[in-house]
């Protein structure tokens, strides 16, 4: 499966939107991939996690179990995991810093893959992989259905990307005039309020 692929299937659904966003990192951008909009679609889902895995097995080989960070990366995390015949788990946030939680827990030495949705700076899957290594797993890679950074984003292990955009964000003190004068739309989670 191709870039190109992966984003007819976002295409197909409406989940490729222009204009003005705040990312859940906080910057600014004027491309938004809304991937609950493929991810409500089995059969869509179902085709980039079968392909995703197939590049995670070409790459590092058997994976003992894949671990998502929570919530938006627990469909692509399960079903990347179904095709690669391993568990799938999850970490939540608690006490601000992700974790293992609801009894799963990684035996020692566990090969993970890291498996996220849409990677833009990097941040939720090095704190995904930092509470891995914390609870006794190597992880083998971090795996994402789209990079948006270009190939930029730091995740602190080797990154698999099913597909690579090179999407421009930027600071909210550092917009482009074009950018400042379109509406803001805010579709991120991060900074949602309980």
């Amino acid at each position: 499966m191709t870039s190109d692929d992966v984003i007819a299937e976002f295409r197909a659904c409406g989940a490729l939107r222009e204009g003005h966003f705040v990312l859940s990192s906080g910057l600014h951008s004027p491309v938004f991939l809304q991937k609950n909009l493929v991810f409500m679609h089995a059969d869509r889902t179902e085709r980039l996690c079968r392909a995703l895995a197939q590049k995670i097995t070409a790459a590092v080989g058997r994976v003992d179990v894949v671990v998502s960070p929570a919530v938006g990366a627990i469909i692509p995390g399960y079903e990347t995991a179904r095709h690669l015949g391993a568990p799938s788990m999850y970490v939540e946030r608690e006490g601000g810093q992700f974790r293992l939680r609801r009894g799963f827990h990684l035996e020692p030495g566990a090969r993970v893959a890291m498996v996220e949705d849409i990677v833009t700076t990097g941040l939720s899957s090095r704190e995904c992989i930092a509470a891995i290594r914390a609870a006794g797993g190597e992880v083998v890679c971090a795996a994402c259905i789209v990079d948006r950074s270009g190939g930029r984003a730091d995740v602190s292990a080797p990154l698999i990307a099913l597909a690579t955009l090179d999407v421009p964000a930027y600071p909210a003190d550092a917009l482009p005039p074009e950018l400042a004068a379109t509406p803001i739309e805010d579709p991120g989670s991060r900074r949602l309020k309980s």
